[in-house]
């Protein structure tokens, strides 16, 4: 999966209602073991309960990709989605809402089924016609390098008809739902993971220049 955030990190302060302090971003593409733009309210290096009142958004730059458990037994492949939510390595940190963060994002890429000509698998690019600049549910961790993971979910039809099995958990653009990601208690935030319903999901084919 590579997906794209065609915008600058103050429209995505604006859209998300954070601060982009001193993030440059100015769009672009976004693969794996590379620094994407994420919002949170948690507080990096800060022991301790929340105080009182809704906390504040920031923009922040992390690595997308998690370092994996020791048991994992390949310390150089990063941990890119949550497909688990009851694994140990993730529970603590979903539960705990400073640890969850919304991935900006305008698109994203999966590969779909073989061109019945060439046979080579072709590149889907996915996004939402009801918002145009969307969130993906994350989470970070921090260890030696300070990273997220997306969440995935069971595919909708458009992802299906292309072969695939899971997809991102694309939050909805309700700002109300934004903010359980972010500050709700695990409960309701698991709700949201789900996937995002096809009717509302425009799909291009890379080859063909299509959008459905």
């Amino acid at each position: 999966m590579l997906y794209r955030l065609d915008a600058s990190a103050a429209e995505i302060a604006q859209c998300f209602s954070a601060r982009a302090g001193d993030d440059p971003w100015r769009g672009g593409h976004l693969a794996p073991n590379t620094f994407a733009p994420i919002v949170t309210t948690g507080r990096e290096e800060i022991a301790g309960p929340r105080p009182s009142g809704e906390p504040s958004r920031r923009i922040i730059p992390r690595l997308w990709g998690v370092p994996p458990p020791p048991s994992a037994g390949d310390a150089g492949r990063a941990v890119l989605t949550v497909r688990n939510l009851e694994s140990p390595f993730w529970v603590g940190n979903l539960r705990n809402s400073e640890f969850r963060c919304l991935v900006p994002a305008t698109a994203f890429m999966e590969w779909g089924r073989s061109d019945v000509q060439t046979g080579k698998r072709r590149q889907c690019w996915f996004g939402c016609a009801d918002q145009a600049l969307f969130a993906f549910a994350g989470v970070w961790k921090d260890s030696e390098i300070p990273s997220f993971a997306l969440l995935t979910c069971e595919a909708n039809a458009a992802l299906r008809a292309e072969g695939r099995d899971t997809m991102p958990v694309i939050l909805p653009g309700d700002p109300a739902a934004q903010r359980v990601w972010l500050n709700g208690d695990w409960a309701r935030a698991r709700e949201l993971v789900q996937p995002y319903s096809s009717s509302l999901m425009l799909v291009r084919d890379a080859r063909m220049g299509d959008t459905q």
